[in-house]
């Protein structure tokens, strides 16, 4: 009888062990994935948000300063 308890003592053993080992090399998979993707995102030379917004907002500017000078020019025609 004690043989069967030591026998399963030993598989509940090397199952824990294999569980911790498994879950070793995931974590270490994961960690060498973030790094990867990390690496190919800084490559891509993303832009910030800041950066972003800082262009859209010069864009909308830009926008409106063209429609003021496009209504200013077609006064400007309509009293020639």
């Amino acid at each position: 009888m004690q043989t069967q308890s030591a026998i399963f003592d030993e598989i509940a053993k090397l199952m824990t062990e294999a569980a911790g080992a498994a879950d070793g090399v995931r974590r270490e998979a994961e960690t060498a994935m973030k790094s990867q993707l990390q690496r190919l995102i800084a490559d891509m030379e993303f832009v910030t948000r800041e950066e972003f917004e800082a262009v859209r907002d010069m864009a909308r500017a830009a926008r409106e300063e063209n429609e003021t000078l496009k209504a200013r020019i077609v006064a400007l025609e309509e009293n020639s």
